[in-house]
């Protein structure tokens, strides 16, 4: 099984791909989507839709996972990454694939074992569980951390 999670972003969008084959996850990739910030908002959104239905067309994942928005200082960031995260979501349900919402205290306390983790043992965690992998970023490492999540959260549902 091929598992896709989102970090979304108006600005970067994190994303990455497992694959799990009974209790074991492998890496399969990792990007970031750019939008070009001197677009209107409808056009990024746009940007954003394709670049994910690029991807998803190019390694045909079996479920997907998006973080769940967190409420910012500023409320304009928060209706921004609120409007990424709807597109993320659409072109994930969009091809089919059943898609699940993750808080992030629960992405941290899945992979690190606590939901205050910082995004270096994150990163320190991800590379003990997928050995060898190259994160393309903050936001496609986060985005790993999600896919990883739903494959266990997966494997505790059966």
């Amino acid at each position: 099984m091929i598992i896709l999670g989102v970090d979304p972003g108006l600005t970067c969008t994190g994303w990455g791909l497992v694959a799990k084959a009974g209790s074991r996850l492998s890496h399969v990739a990792n990007g970031q989507i750019r939008t070009d910030i001197k677009l209107t908002m409808a056009e990024r959104l746009v940007q954003l839709d394709a670049a994910l239905t690029e991807v998803i067309l190019a390694h045909r994942p079996d479920s997907g996972a998006v973080e769940e928005v967190f409420v910012n200082v500023n409320p304009q960031s928060t209706l921004k990454l609120g409007q990424a995260r709807g597109v993320a979501m659409l072109s994930l349900a969009r091809s089919g694939m059943p898609v699940a919402e993750y808080p992030t205290k629960v992405i941290k306390k899945a992979l690190v074992g606590t939901g205050g983790a910082d995004k270096k043992q994150i990163q320190h965690m991800l590379k003990v569980l997928l050995p060898g992998v190259k994160l393309a970023g903050e936001d496609a490492s986060d985005a790993l951390a999600v896919a990883i999540t739903h494959a266990n959260m997966l494997g505790s549902h059966r």
